[in-house]
């Protein structure tokens, strides 16, 4: 891998202007500091430096902003019709496409992806689902049932809203993974208490802002940074949340499931991955290689679906190694903001420590870095793109999600061989299939546990295409009608005439 050296970009003016404040709680409509007056920072990643301090929430705080989004469910947000939400979402979604820089600059120095990968990736996709999920308030439709009983009733249901959601996103995709939650909830007339990661905060606050731009009455999104022990906790287990939407690792998943136990609120869960990508024997070698690199290395391998287990059939294996350890070594480190980087740091030294200690299980277990395989430079929580080879399947850096840009690679023999390897894992939320075989492609796309297979491809995500996991990867889904219907109720209503 390379350090690039150019000059960073600078930071925009609406940037510099929304770093230089404390950021507040975004509470009914008003930004308040927390109960406790606690604070904490958010930092570059790139650089350790802070970019701001931030009101921390507690379950003061959290309780306050659950009893603004039971007022604003019970009071305006009901009295809308479905399409004055759809035109709050689109101009939300406007709004969000105009300062598409200013969040893309916050992104960049809030979470260290390169900044060229938030202008064209996490903003514009973040910007599409507001848009359509817009479209779905005015076609969220009941049925009417005939019934064995007779022509004497009439039976028909509605699709009513779940009510006050929790959502906590994790600190990866900040904006989009914001976006993917908010969309369907006010678009089935839910509303939201937010909690984004501690790490990453800046983008949802500043959405936060947009809210209101765009027209929201009070009350309807509130906005709670804070940490996962406390206001994440209090946010799962409060009382009068009627759902709970997690994005995160499978073992928080857990633990928000025990807390949903005490009202039996509803509870979806996107987590996380040790995904497969195949390479069969017949693949074309170049596509391949740049897919599987595509498929670890972009966002810096922080992707639940991240192809981190590559198996590759024997007589393609050396060729298509090489080819993923040469793009890695060439890949170029540095801070988010630098137009030449390809690759930013992790997202803490807490990630930073994780990864790395992953690199020496794996050593220490005989595994080989083709390529990579330590921490980059000295400064900023930077780790080297890595490709593992001799590993065995009962390895660490093989049976766990790593969530950093570390790949294993495994030769195969047979279709049976590796589609019984790919499943051997207790995750199931992505996989890539490279091949030129139709056939081969539907047969082993049907036999892969996971929530989406890309073939030939790897890394797609539409609005309109739902995403979630098998196993312990998670429940629901995510987009599509699928989300939709994730955050409303079905009611039976039976009438005799």
């Amino acid at each position: 891998m390379q350090t690039e050296s150019s000059t960073l970009v600078a930071r925009s003016p609406q940037v510099t202007e929304f770093l230089s404040k404390p950021r507040k709680l975004l509470i009914g409509g008003k930004w308040v500091e927390a109960k406790s007056g606690k604070t904490f920072k958010t930092l570059d990643p790139a650089t350790g430096e802070v970019l701001a301090h931030v009101c921390e929430a507690d379950a003061a705080d959290i309780d306050e902003a659950v009893k603004a989004a039971r007022a604003a469910f019970n009071g305006p947000w009901s009295k809308l019709t479905p399409s004055q939400r759809s035109r709050l979402l689109w101009k939300l979604a406007d709004l969000l496409e105009q300062h598409t820089e200013e969040f893309a600059q916050l992104e960049s120095l809030d979470n260290g992806k390169p900044l060229a990968v938030a202008r064209i990736a996490d903003v514009p996709l973040a910007v599409d689902n507001f848009r359509y999920m817009g479209g779905w308030c005015s076609k969220i439709e009941g049925n009417t049932i005939p019934l064995s009983a007779g022509n004497n009733f009439l039976a028909y249901t509605l699709r009513e809203p779940v009510g006050v959601v929790a959502q906590i996103i994790p600190w990866n995709f900040p904006l989009l993974m914001a976006v993917w939650k908010l969309g369907p909830a006010l678009a089935a007339g839910c509303t939201v208490v937010l909690k984004p990661a501690e790490q990453t905060p800046l983008t949802a606050l500043r959405l936060g802002e947009l809210f209101a731009e765009a027209g929201f009455p009070d009350g309807v999104v509130n906005i709670v940074p804070g940490f996962g022990e406390t206001a994440g906790a209090a946010l799962a287990a409060h009382p009068d949340v009627d759902k709970v939407a997690f994005t995160g690792s499978t073992e928080v998943g857990k633990l928000i499931v025990k807390a949903a136990t005490g009202n039996l609120k509803k509870v979806t869960l996107e987590l996380g991955g040790k995904s497969p990508n195949i390479v069969m024997g017949d693949a074309d070698v170049e596509v391949a290689i740049a897919g599987a690199a595509h498929a670890i290395f972009f966002n810096h391998g922080q992707c639940c679906v991240a192809g981190s287990r590559l198996f590759v059939h024997e007589k393609l294996f050396d060729q298509v190694v090489e080819g993923v350890a040469a793009k890695a070594k060439k890949i170029r480190l540095g801070h988010g903001m630098d137009s030449g980087t390809q690759m930013g740091p992790l997202v803490s030294d807490e990630q930073l420590a994780r990864v790395t200690d992953f690199l020496n299980s794996g050593v220490s277990e005989g595994a080989r870095a083709a390529a990579g395989g330590a921490r980059h430079g000295a400064q900023g929580y930077f780790v080297q793109p890595t490709v593992l080879v001799d590993v065995q399947p009962h390895m660490k850096v093989v049976r766990e999600e790593i969530f950093g840009p570390v790949v294993t690679a495994h030769p195969f023999k047979t279709l049976d061989d590796v589609h019984i390897a790919a499943n051997d894992t207790i995750y199931g939320l992505g996989a890539g299939i490279w091949t030129r075989d139709l056939s081969i492609a539907h047969r082993l796309a049907a036999k892969v546990k996971a929530g989406t297979v890309w073939v030939n491809c790897y890394n797609v995500f539409d609005a309109a295409m739902p995403f979630g996991g098998y196993k312990q990867s998670g429940w629901g889904r995510e987009m599509g009608h699928n989300a939709i219907d994730l955050y409303t109720e079905t009611k039976s209503v039976c009438i005799k005439l």
